[in-house]
């Protein structure tokens, strides 16, 4: 912890803010008459003129959009929370936002103060109202793949093939968030993305996987000629299949060049003895390079598309898959993000 005693924090401030920010060490809060949203902070003769906002629970979606909207703030943004994830406080520390949860967890990087504390995360938080996981998380992707469409219910319900009831909440969870906002009423109502890169932070922050996976070698000089073989293999026996990890990233930009393992998802109804005889590879305890990853729902395998003769995930499931690769995986997404995405 590192922090400047003498700090005075005064402002119009409500029950669950005050109580939050009044845990923060070597801080004097003092609560004001007037309407919520703003604060003045002193320390040793200097003023700094604060917007104060406040969340519930904080995610790294809705974190992205306090990015976005505080673009045009003339007054240094401090963000107040009962509760935030850990992805949601990295982007706004990157930001220069400063943050203090219930949770215990602040950081508010100011001219002549600097507070930095780190709380308790081990209590799991409260389960939001649709986590953008399974088959939410596949409404999400087509959000995504489509960022200016104004989508209906039934449209969306039809293009992720889920029904129509979740659809409807998944979007009222976005329009809580303000990722997504509604235009017009009635049979006419539509949703729009209004900030695809906090969707992606979202659905990424929330996407659950529990994939079983065949860890595999097959002869080949090169990668390059292992993936081909494997992916060919599953061609000519009709399994449904996608791409994934560094391997698929090789395949959309030239960035990646160390591919540790070749992942492919693959349909959740294959043998192993069938995806191994398909693509002449075996089974391995160690040494592999080959890994077929399946899901019981077939839900990663959603939207994959066909570039020439390799059929991979879509860009976001990939983005996906690659943070949660122990070796480079967070680079490699990150440039994926930059390169490829574009948000």
């Amino acid at each position: 912890m590192k922090n400047r005693t003498g700090v005075k924090l005064a402002g119009a401030f409500d029950v669950d803010a005050l109580r939050i920010l009044r845990s923060l060490p070597g801080v004097d809060v003092v609560s004001t008459d007037g309407t919520p949203g703003g604060a003045v902070l002193t320390d040793a003769g200097t003023t700094q003129h604060l917007t104060i906002a406040t969340n519930t629970r904080l995610s790294a979606g809705a974190a992205r959009q306090l990015i976005t909207d505080g673009a045009e703030r003339d007054a240094s943004l401090l963000v107040v929370a009962g509760r935030t994830t850990a992805d949601a406080r990295a982007l706004l520390r990157d930001h220069g936002i400063g943050i203090v949860d219930g949770q215990g967890n602040a950081h508010v990087e100011l001219p002549g103060v600097v507070i930095h504390v780190t709380g308790d995360d081990t209590r799991p938080p409260p389960r939001p109202p649709t986590r953008l996981t399974g088959k939410a998380g596949v409404v999400a992707q087509a959000l995504l793949l489509d960022p200016d469409r104004a989508w209906g219910v039934s449209a969306l319900a039809e293009v992720a093939r889920v029904s129509t009831g979740l659809v409807h909440r998944v979007l009222t969870r976005l329009e809580t968030e303000t990722l997504v906002q509604s235009r017009g009423k009635g049979p006419a109502r539509v949703r729009v993305v209004r900030e695809p890169a906090g969707l992606l932070d979202l659905w990424a922050e929330e996407q659950q996987d529990a994939p079983t996976r065949l860890p595999a070698y097959r002869l080949g000089q090169t990668s390059e000629q292992v993936t081909r073989g494997v992916l060919d293999g599953l061609v000519d026996a009709g399994i449904e299949h996608a791409l994934t990890g560094a391997a698929a990233a090789a395949t959309l930009a030239p960035f990646v060049t160390a591919i540790p393992a070749i992942e492919v998802w693959v349909e959740a109804t294959a043998a192993n003895h069938t995806l191994l005889e398909a693509t002449d590879a075996e089974e391995v305890a160690s040494g592999h390079h080959l890994v077929f990853l399946q899901a019981r729902d077939d839900l990663p395998l959603r939207f994959a598309a066909t570039t020439g003769t390799t059929r991979t995930v879509n860009p976001f499931r990939l983005y996906v898959d690659l943070r949660r690769h122990p070796r480079r995986g967070a680079e490699q997404a990150k440039r994926l993000r930059d390169e490829v995405i574009g948000f």
